[in-house]
């Protein structure tokens, strides 16, 4: 391991249902990232998530040369920590994995960071879940949906594989079939409509977000039913957009909005279904055309030492 001497690093982790993402870096330069695989502590579980933030934290501090105990701060951004038990657990694992103090935020926290830093502006974050978050330029901050699979997080992964099942068995029982139907069951490993309903009704539930993939690949061929799907999980990230535009922003404000996530980087439909709707409501709105990288701001916050209120 190298001696880092006087020189603070830096460990920023976004830690998704589907990947963690780690960034070590100094007080201005990225020296290593890495990735492993997911680590939220609601949808997977501890013992998940305490392996998929262990081989992403070591990952990237053996691309860095630096032992997990070097940094001189960390913050880790995830969804479901506002909740205090989900806080706590995500804070033991880090204790198991290195010493150095850390900073536990909202996902949505660090990815508004990434986007605007500690400016006003509104995220709309798309992966395995999804949620939109803001901030005004008097610091109020206010978010939509995320509330869970169950009851929200529309136009995510999940919801675009539970809708894309929802197409099909909707397409049965007007009497015709969905082209979506081969998309699901070459996913799912199953050849009929009955298995499809016991595998979508299963308990635990199957993983619905890992029919997105699939399904943008169908959209991007051509096939309308997962056009529909995504042009549907488009307009309703926007509306979570909407909504918080709406509670903090007066009227006419040049807002500035941004993309994170899977969906939003893996779906040039979600994106323009998404800016079209924004802006035919919101027409001063800037949205930005690059989706960012959440980690990026986890990694701004640690070296700040402090959350933007």
């Amino acid at each position: 391991m190298v001696e880092v001497g006087f020189v603070a690093i830096f460990l920023g982790i976004d830690g998704g249902g589907t990947k963690t993402s780690c960034a070590i870096g100094d007080e201005t330069s990225l020296i290593a990232s890495a990735t492993a695989g997911g680590s939220n502590i609601i949808r997977l579980g501890e013992e998940q998530a305490r392996r998929g933030l262990r081989e992403a934290i070591e990952k990237a501090c053996a691309a860095a040369n630096v032992a997990p105990s070097a940094f001189e701060r960390i913050c880790l951004g995830m969804a479901g920590v506002g909740r205090t038990e989900v806080s706590e657990i995500a804070q033991r694992i880090l204790a198991e994995i290195t010493s150095s103090q850390a900073l536990v935020v909202g996902d949505m926290v660090v990815a508004l960071e990434a986007a605007f830093g500690e400016g006003p502006g509104v995220i709309a974050i798309a992966g395995t879940g999804s949620i939109a978050y803001g901030r005004n330029a008097h610091g109020r901050a206010v978010r939509a949906g995320g509330w869970g699979f169950a009851i929200s997080d529309e136009g995510s992964g999940h919801w675009i594989g539970r809708s894309a099942v929802t197409s099909v068995v909707r397409a049965h029982d007007e009497g015709g079939g969905s082209n979506l139907f081969k998309v699901i069951s070459q996913a799912w490993g199953i050849s009929t409509l009955g298995e499809l309903v016991r595998t979508a009704n299963s308990t635990p539930p199957p993983d619905f977000a890992g029919l997105c993939a699939p399904i943008i690949a169908a959209a991007e061929a051509g096939d309308v039913s997962a056009r529909t799907v995504l042009t549907q999980a488009g307009a309703e990230l926007a509306g979570l957009a909407k909504v918080v535009i709406s509670r903090i922003f007066e009227e006419g404000s040049d807002v500035r909005v941004a993309m994170a996530g899977g969906v939003f980087r893996n779906s040039a439909l979600v994106r323009q279904v998404f800016y079209n709707s924004v802006r035919s409501e919101y027409p001063n709105a800037a949205v930005l055309p690059t989706v960012v990288e959440p980690v990026k701001g986890a990694l701004e916050i640690a070296r700040r030492g402090r959350v933007t209120s």
